[in-house]
């Protein structure tokens, strides 16, 4: 119908939707936005919903997949799907793949709201989760039963840097039929790719360092395509996607990545090492250092870099550290991680709500144990900046 014998009411939802010039080759992607693609007909629509074409924001978006394309390539993985969240992706793998009576092993180490989701979530249908020391293999064999279907770990545990041996308990798991999972956040696929030695699905928080500048949310899943098929169907139903604009932002973020995650993996050895010949420092946590206990096995899994997370523990006084925290001038306190700024957290302080005071000694967040997401400012500012504040402990 001829605009003219429409009314202004009508006109003005169709005017300007179509492109008066062909668009050919942009140097940027643009952003696809729409929810929806228009259908020419039922045989169009069997078409695009069985993979032909786009046609429904939450089913594809070619923002979304141009996002999976790079976490594909970067991984080494044969197909990506990208979630709204970290979350999401940890979510939807492990609701995905596991069933009432199945077992999961999961190192005592992850992220604290992973142990939440098994717990609060997973037990109520009935699958059971059993917690090991990743860094010791004789104690994940041990937890390993005939219905454990995965084991789930990160490669750099969070907050004491220690380091899994991902081979060896890739065999281990593969002996008894079960999956291996692995949240590769903090390492990044510029540290090591899972894959590669022996994992089945990694997962990224991409709001961390494939995001790099604290203002995306996202997550991700790379496995085969044979494991994606059980995955996929899932992932619509749960409906955490990534939006349109997040993707885009995401895929000009990982065009920057490696030149930045190089830059904060090489500052975050050499604030470990200045740490380290600190006086009032008590210990730092870091695998390139050589009396951290799994040196060598970091160096033979990670020899480019064994990522930009570190810790380290000072006096047991929280009236100092908070003093210490107010002192810095350069470097603040976020509770995230992997951008481009350098930013400390307070482990005992993010799960004093969840677990007692002897839990956290336990597990090794004392009051003197400081996190440090390593950023990309030069190195003698960052190392300036720590040892001026930390001449409020005057007793190491």
């Amino acid at each position: 119908m001829n605009s003219k014998e429409l009314t202004r009411e009508t006109n003005i939802l169709y005017t300007g939707s179509e492109s008066k010039l062909p668009i050919e080759r942009p140097e940027t992607p643009p952003i696809y936005h729409s929810t929806a693609n228009i259908i020419s007909d039922m045989d169009d629509y069997d078409f695009a919903s069985t993979g032909g074409k786009y046609y429904y924001c939450r089913t594809a978006n070619p923002n979304r997949d141009g996002v999976a394309e790079a976490v594909s390539y970067l991984e080494n993985g044969e197909q990506s799907l990208v979630c709204s969240s970290g979350m999401a992706a940890i979510s939807t793998t492990i609701l995905s793949l596991v069933k009432s009576g199945d077992h999961i092993v999961a190192s005592r180490s992850i992220y604290g709201e992973t142990i939440e989701l098994f717990e609060n979530i997973l037990k109520k249908f009935g699958v059971e989760v059993t917690y090991s020391d990743f860094t010791n293999i004789d104690s994940i064999r041990a937890s390993l039963k005939s219905n454990t279907k995965m084991v789930y770990t990160e490669i750099i545990a969070n907050p004491l840097i220690e380091v899994v041996d991902i081979e060896v308990l890739s065999e281990a798991a593969h002996s008894v039929g079960a999956l291996v999972v692995v949240d590769s956040t903090f390492t990044t696929p510029f540290a090591i790719r899972p894959l590669e030695h022996g994992a089945d699905i990694v997962i990224h928080s991409l709001t961390k360092y494939f995001g790099g500048h604290s203002d995306i949310t996202a997550g991700s899943i790379t496995a085969s395509n044979e494991l994606m098929k059980k995955i996929y169907s899932d992932y619509l139903l749960f409906g955490g996607c990534l939006d349109p604009n997040s993707s885009w932002l995401m895929l000009r973020s990982i065009r920057t990545m490696e030149m930045r995650v190089t830059k904060q993996f090489e500052n975050a050895r050499k604030i470990a090492e200045a740490l380290q010949a600190d006086p009032h420092v008590r210990y730092v946590n870091y695998p390139t250092l050589s009396n951290h206990p799994q040196h060598e096995l970091a160096a033979r899994i990670m020899p480019n870099g064994c990522g930009a997370m570190l810790s380290f523990r000072v006096e047991d006084d929280r009236d100092k550290v908070n003093t210490f925290m107010h002192k810095l001038k350069l470097v603040k306190y976020l509770g995230t991680l992997g951008g481009y700024r350098t930013s400390i957290a307070h482990p005992a302080t993010a799960f004093r709500n969840e677990f007692t005071p002897q839990q956290l000694k336990d597990m090794g967040m004392e009051e003197g144990l400081i996190r440090i997401s390593t950023g990309a400012e030069a190195i003698e500012d960052l190392i300036a900046d720590f040892k001026q504040a930390l001449t409020v402990f005057e007793n190491v």
